[in-house]
């Protein structure tokens, strides 16, 4: 072997390496913010279902509207806190097909919808306030069953 067929060989020794290392961090740094960017958003869907379901029921089990208005509120804002989405955001409406007006008459079905928002992690401040937010809403339905006592006080205490 020349001399310089030697110097060309040894001066590409360990370019692999390099080149294996900016790869790897070229390809494995969007890959564990895709990993841990699903894990946020899987766990913020756990939260939103289990907020709804637990508003439906408080809901439903109040005496009146009102009250089950405000309780709803209060347990979708426990649960996500138990869930470990504290700082996660969340609306909930109520509706119902009550023909009396009133939810909590026999045969009535209340639904409870919560819409949130989960804030994806590390995402960068250059792409603007808002776009790091991925929507997420959980539905559930609560029937109210026939044989129901209203809520209406007519002084007889439940005697017939």
């Amino acid at each position: 072997m020349t001399r310089t067929r030697l110097c060309a060989r040894r001066d590409e020794q360990g370019s692999a390496l390099v080149e294996l290392t900016w790869l790897a961090i070229i390809l494995l740094v969007p890959l564990v913010w895709i990993v841990i960017s699903v894990f946020e958003v899987q766990q913020g869907a756990f939260a939103t279902s289990a907020a709804a379901r637990a508003a439906g029921r408080a809901y439903a089990l109040a005496p009146d509207d009102a009250t089950g208005s405000a309780r709803a509120d209060a347990v979708v804002r426990q649960v996500l806190a138990d869930q470990g989405t504290p700082g996660q955001r969340a609306r909930v409406r109520v509706t119902c097909d009550a023909p009396a007006g009133s939810c909590h008459v026999g045969t009535s079905v209340i639904t409870v919808r919560v819409d949130s928002g989960v804030e994806l992690p590390f995402f960068p401040a250059i792409l603007g306030e808002g776009a790091a937010v991925f929507s997420l809403d959980a539905t559930h339905t609560v029937p109210i069953g026939q044989y129901v006592e209203s809520g209406s006080d007519d002084g007889q205490d439940g005697e017939r």
